[in-house]
């Protein structure tokens, strides 16, 4: 069953993944990670669709399909996960969390120290968010609760 969630979360990541890969020398562009405006290269892509010259109405209308298609994704996950034992859960959730830690750390250990000062900030910023929001979900539960 783990395999099968695993699996399932990677099927379901793909077409996000695939449709934001820019064509030609691959994800780091043809001059490679300093290919950019900071860098002195030129940006190729800005997005996946942005050779098809999309009106601005056009680009929220698919802005809000992915966003959509983002929270759909997201309930599948749940749901599956859901069925797996608690250990399994807790097994899964610890694994992810130690795999987003290792990639924080490879990119925090790539940026100058006043970039890494500011990524700290970000960081910082999004676990008080993600709090906030794990206290707004469990103020929700117990909504309905309180109405009986």
């Amino acid at each position: 069953m783990r395999k099968t969630l695993i699996a399932l979360m990677f099927a379901a990541a793909l077409p996000t993944v695939a449709m934001a890969m820019p064509e030609g020398a691959g994800p780091m562009g043809p001059m490679g990670p300093m290919d950019g405006p900071r860098h002195g290269g030129q940006m190729h892509h800005k997005g996946p669709y942005s050779q098809l010259d999309l009106s601005r109405e056009q680009r929220q209308q698919i802005r809000k399909i992915m966003g959509e298609q983002r929270h759909e994704r997201r309930e599948l996950v749940e749901k599956y996960l859901a069925k797996l034992s608690p250990a399994d859960q807790k097994a899964m959730k610890d694994e992810m969390a130690a795999r987003h830690e290792k990639v924080d750390a490879q990119i925090r250990g790539l940026l100058k120290p006043e970039q890494q000062k500011e990524f700290d900030a970000i960081q910082k910023k999004q676990a008080e968010r993600r709090a906030e929001w794990a206290e707004f979900k469990a103020w929700k539960a117990q909504q309905p609760q309180k109405a009986q």
